[in-house]
C-alpha cells in the first residue's frame, strides 16, 4: 500500500508551514516509564506530515512544532517536536 502525504515545502525566509488534516484527534498520556500517543487516522497523518516537514532539507536545527495541551493535543502536558543535527 502506498500512501501519499503532501508536505508544505520549506522556503528559507518564510518559515515552516504545518498543515492539519480535518477532524484530527491526538491524545498523549505520560506514565512513569512511557509516553503513549493515540490518534485517529487524521491525527496520525498530520503527525507524519509534521515530522516530514521538520525533516526537509534546509530546515535548521532547533526548528520545532509545539503541540499545546488541550489545544492541538489532548494531554496534561505539551509535546514539542524538534529538529536536531548530530555530527
Amino acid at each position: 500500500m502506498d500512501l501519499v502525504i503532501s508536505v508544505p515545502e520549506y522556503c528559507v525566509g518564510e518559515g515552516l508551514k504545518f498543515a492539519w488534516d480535518d477532524d484530527f484527534e491526538i491524545e498523549m498520556e505520560v506514565g512513569p516509564t512511557e509516553v503513549l500517543i493515540k490518534a485517529n487516522r487524521a491525527g496520525l497523518t498530520s503527525l507524519a506530515r509534521h515530522l516530514l516537514t521538520l525533516a526537509q532539507q534546509g530546515v535548521h536545527q532547533g526548528s520545532h512544532l509545539h503541540l499545546t495541551a488541550d489545544q492541538e493535543i489532548e494531554s496534561q502536558i505539551d509535546l514539542v517536536l524538534e529538529r536536531v543535527e548530530k555530527d
